[in-house]
């Protein structure tokens, strides 16, 4: 999955959310994998969009990050 921002733009968007959305990671996390299983990207960030009223940006960096960190896992 490729960032339309940069690698240092995510990861200060990342940084932020817990504040600006009153949500840690984790739960966002969790939010996506109990949501509907939407497979494409967009797909996923237009479902954050909307359920839970936050920004493209926002949505953007938690799918991707939530990707990264599952592929993460994969390889321990």
């Amino acid at each position: 999955m490729s960032l339309r921002q940069s690698e240092d733009t995510h990861v200060q968007l990342v940084a932020r959310i817990p504040e600006t959305t009153g949500k840690p990671m984790a739960e966002w996390f969790q939010a996506l994998e109990a949501g509907p299983s939407l497979l494409r990207t967009e797909e996923r960030v237009d479902w954050l969009r909307t359920e839970h009223d936050i920004s493209h940006a926002y949505a953007q960096a938690i799918v991707h990050e939530h990707v990264k960190q599952k592929a993460a896992r994969s390889f321990d």
